[in-house]
């Protein structure tokens, strides 16, 4: 690490070969448990990436939103808490919150960008990695509607209409304010109810 500008050395020279692993090879790496099990990490375009510890706040909202989503989604759709959801060949990251579609098979393959109904980041320290690389991440495998719960700000932003690294949908709402999930006609959720 170069200590003038924290930048590591591999960082200067970009053109040095780099293996990206696979989904397949990453679970290997679990299965023979080359990684501390305790050690939270995610596999982001073949790199495996450590994710931001939970504090207290985001634990707090995190419960809350859970429970909210289960009462409110009930039987038209799984809510999945913090698990892989495999975007590409390369990607599974771990959303905070997916709401998947019910199907039969979960146990042998996970859920796919197709079973997706909505992903869901509670953000604090992370909200600029969910900002520029979760959402293009999402919008790229076609997830049709991904939510940042904004700690900082007490909002959440909705985004809708993925199309290449972006969605063309993007909406903020507080906690006066009440937001939908598209995919399931008559779902309401107060924001208020999520930020408490």
């Amino acid at each position: 690490m170069d200590v003038e500008t924290g930048a590591s050395v591999l960082s200067r020279c970009p053109e040095l070969p780099r293996h990206r692993w696979t989904v397949d090879e990453y679970h290997r790496i679990g299965e023979v448990r080359l990684l501390d099990p305790d050690v939270r990490v995610e596999l982001i375009e073949g790199e495996i990436v450590e994710m931001a510890p939970i504090g207290d706040l985001r634990a707090a909202i995190s419960n809350r939103l859970n429970r909210l989503l289960v009462v409110t989604v009930g039987e038209r759709g799984i809510v999945a808490v913090g698990n892989p959801v495999r975007l590409s060949q390369n990607t599974e990251p771990q959303p905070d919150f997916t709401v998947l579609r019910p199907r039969a098979g979960y146990e042998t393959r996970g859920p796919r960008p197709e079973d997706v109904m909505l992903a869901v980041e509670v953000s604090d320290t992370t909200l600029r990695r969910d900002r520029r690389v979760k959402l293009a991440l999402y919008a790229r495998a076609g997830i049709p509607e991904f939510w940042i719960v904004n700690l900082e700000l007490r909002e959440a932003e909705i985004y809708r209409s993925p199309g290449g690294d972006a969605y063309a949908s993007v909406e903020r709402k507080g906690p006066g304010d009440v937001t939908t999930i598209d995919a399931l006609a008559g779902v309401t959720i107060a924001i208020g109810q999520i930020l408490g």
